[in-house]
């Protein structure tokens, strides 16, 4: 009885004469080891890239990548320190250059001018007022202290502007007339009346101002001072709000 290997099966080897027909092709070059195979042709390459074979295409780095990152410029310490000063001395110049030709900021240490302003309240005033115009009657000014710039000493004083320049100023009674009006000016700004006093007149030269405190019992003011006038030029600025320790407008 014959068995065939079914998982082997024998093959058999191709007919002399078919290989002697092989041989005698390629000698007469009817077929070449390098032939083309199909789909290498130009034609064909054309042809698979219309039908939506995709094609290998450079990419650009992704942000975020490696690539990217490598791109970056590395933190420099020196630098970001350096753009950090400049940032604040920028910001200190403009702070000096308002607080010396815009503003003006005094604190009030004591109560000379209560209730209006009470001790330790931080004021702002305001120094175009003085340089492009001119002081009114009224105005709470920062000033330079008369007494003390005679000494050399520069010491900002806080008080109420009462008498203009070519003013006479007398104080009978604990009231207060100027240019010789019988009638006291009002004052709804002071604390309390002011106590008698014996009668002072004092006559305010041109371009110099009478200071006055709104506390009159407790305020040392034009009328103690040794020189009872501020000069026009040592009128600093105008006092317009206070900002400490609540803000509100002062007039």
């Amino acid at each position: 009885m014959e068995y065939k290997d079914q998982k082997n099966p024998k093959t058999e080897d191709p007919p002399i004469e078919d290989l002697d027909k092989m041989l005698e092709q390629l000698k007469s070059g009817a077929i070449g080891i390098n032939q083309d195979l199909p789909g290498d042709t130009p034609d064909e390459a054309e042809a698979e890239s219309e039908t939506g074979t995709p094609k290998e295409t450079a990419l650009s780095p992704v942000p975020g990548s490696e690539d990217s990152q490598e791109d970056k410029e590395p933190f420099n310490l020196k630098k970001e320190l350096i753009s950090w000063v400049q940032v604040f001395v920028t910001a200190a110049l403009i702070a000096l250059f308002i607080n010396h030709f815009i503003i003006a900021n005094s604190q009030v240490p004591t109560g000379s001018m209560e209730t209006t302003i009470m001790p330790g309240d931080r004021v702002i005033g305001s120094r175009l007022s003085y340089r492009f115009g001119d002081p009114e009657r009224g105005d709470i000014a920062i000033f330079i202290y008369p007494d003390d710039e005679a000494l050399g000493i520069k010491t900002y004083y806080v008080k109420r502007i009462i008498g203009m320049p070519g003013d006479t100023v007398d104080i009978v009674d604990g009231q207060v007339y100027l240019n010789g009006s019988d009638v006291p000016i009002s004052e709804p700004y002071l604390r309390e009346p002011m106590e008698p006093e014996p009668p002072q007149h004092f006559e305010v030269p041109e371009d110099c101002y009478f200071m006055m405190g709104d506390n009159r019992n407790h305020s040392n003011d034009s009328r103690r001072w040794r020189n009872h006038f501020v000069k026009r030029e040592k009128l600093v600025a105008k006092v317009l709000i206070q900002y400490f320790p609540k803000i509100r407008v002062l007039h």
